[in-house]
């Protein structure tokens, strides 16, 4: 009995060994049944660098003094926010003036960095004395006009009429950009048909004052202190007091705008970028809502 015991125990000892045995090989291990989890490096998309992702406009600062015409006030005030901030590290002052004046200023050492003027006269003035860092840079045109005061008094109602005996036309000095054009379409005037004979003449004879600029003119006609002037298109635009008479497309003349870095600027880095971006897109677009045209 002992015995048969003892063997149904060692029977069912190797029936239990050979099962132990069989799972062993058939259940799938931890490490092979896992899939691996990605790491970090390899799920996460690197972020874009400050570098990469920043403005590629230089890095500016310090100072800039700015000399332009007159007739470019009200546009150098939008220019000089406009360009402050896309260069918040530079800070500008405008002055503005007879583009003749501003020249000869600069000959006796004003500090300006930049200078823009009503004309290519001016600016080539100081390429040629050596007060320019490099040749002059058109960046606007403009057209002229008549303007009389609101009121009209003398009847204007042509630019004919500005050689009519009685009318105080109000001008500008020799030297001042505005006369050399106002010069010229006068001259342009007087081979329109229907122009008296001796216009240029007449025209002169009623001349009355000559102001230090053209700002000057305006503000005369403004004030009732003349009865008409010959100004550029963007002066009447900006005045809410007077109207324009308009002048023979044929016989109009278009106005040059140009600047220069001047050499004695202490921050000729700005001075450049300013007035590459004044000539480019962005002051283009400035100077256009003023009523400038883009350069000839």
């Amino acid at each position: 009995m002992k015995s048969r015991l003892g063997a149904l125990i060692a029977i069912l000892a190797l029936i239990l060994a050979a099962c132990s045995s069989n799972a062993a090989t058939t259940a799938p291990s931890v490490a092979t049944s896992v899939v691996p989890a990605p790491s970090v490096a390899a799920s996460v998309a690197p972020a874009p660098s400050v570098a990469a992702s920043a403005s590629t406009a230089p890095a500016l600062s310090g100072s800039l003094t700015i000399y332009g015409a007159s007739s470019l006030k009200a546009a150098l005030a939008a220019a000089q926010t406009a360009f402050m901030v896309a260069y918040p590290g530079v800070t500008i002052t405008v002055s503005t003036d007879a583009s003749s004046t501003l020249e000869t200023q600069i000959e006796q050492g004003a500090p300006a960095d930049v200078f823009l003027s009503a004309d290519t006269t001016n600016p080539g003035k100081l390429v040629t004395k050596g007060l320019a860092a490099a040749d002059p840079v058109k960046f606007a045109g403009n057209l002229l006009t008549v303007i009389v005061p609101t009121a009209n008094p003398a009847g204007i109602t042509t630019p004919a009429d500005l050689a009519k005996a009685g009318v105080k036309v109000i001008g500008a000095g020799a030297t001042v950009p505005i006369t050399k054009y106002a010069t010229m379409l006068v001259a342009n005037l007087a081979k329109e048909t229907g122009y008296p004979s001796g216009f240029v003449a007449a025209y002169n004879a009623n001349v009355v004052s000559q102001e230090d600029n053209v700002a000057a003119v305006v503000s005369k006609i403004e004030l009732g202190e003349g009865d008409a002037a010959i100004v550029y298109v963007t002066d009447a635009k900006t005045s809410t007091r007077v109207t324009t008479i308009t002048v023979p497309a044929d016989a109009n003349v278009l106005a040059t705008y140009s600047g220069v870095v001047v050499k004695a600027s202490r921050n000729a880095a700005a001075a450049q970028a300013f007035l590459t971006w004044f000539a480019g897109p962005d002051g283009q677009a400035i100077l256009s809502s003023f009523g400038f045209l883009p350069p000839p």
